[in-house]
């Protein structure tokens, strides 16, 4: 499968399953070729195989910390869609990874707060 033919099919999928908008101007590209989801899906989804390891490794975050990390993206996302602040590629990677890596721990805290 050539390179294009394989980009299409990242792009549909990323559609498709994860849901992403996929604007250019608010995408990395590599290459010449867009990311098949914008910088703040990129963010999320390096926040959860981050989240993946750091669980892994035994680090585990309070709840609190955690949801300050999901608030930063939330926080983000709502002053530029509410108030029109827009906000750059790498402060969405950023909020993305945070969000990434909230969501997994704050899962973490509520198991573990069930099981203890």
């Amino acid at each position: 499968m050539d390179s294009t033919k394989l980009w299409i099919k990242l792009m549909d999928i990323a559609r498709k399953y994860w849901g992403c908008h996929q604007f250019p101007e608010r995408s990395f590209f590599f290459r010449g070729y867009q990311f098949p989801v914008c910088a703040r899906c990129t963010g999320i989804m390096i926040g959860y195989i981050v989240s993946i390891i750091l669980l892994l490794c035994k680090v585990f975050f309070s709840w609190k910390l955690s949801a300050a990390f999901l608030l930063f993206m939330l926080i983000d996302a709502g002053l530029q869609y509410q108030f029109g602040v827009m906000s750059t590629n790498n402060r969405r990677l950023l909020s993305g990874m945070l969000f990434g890596i909230g969501f997994w721990e704050l899962i973490a805290c509520i198991i573990r707060s069930i099981i203890l």
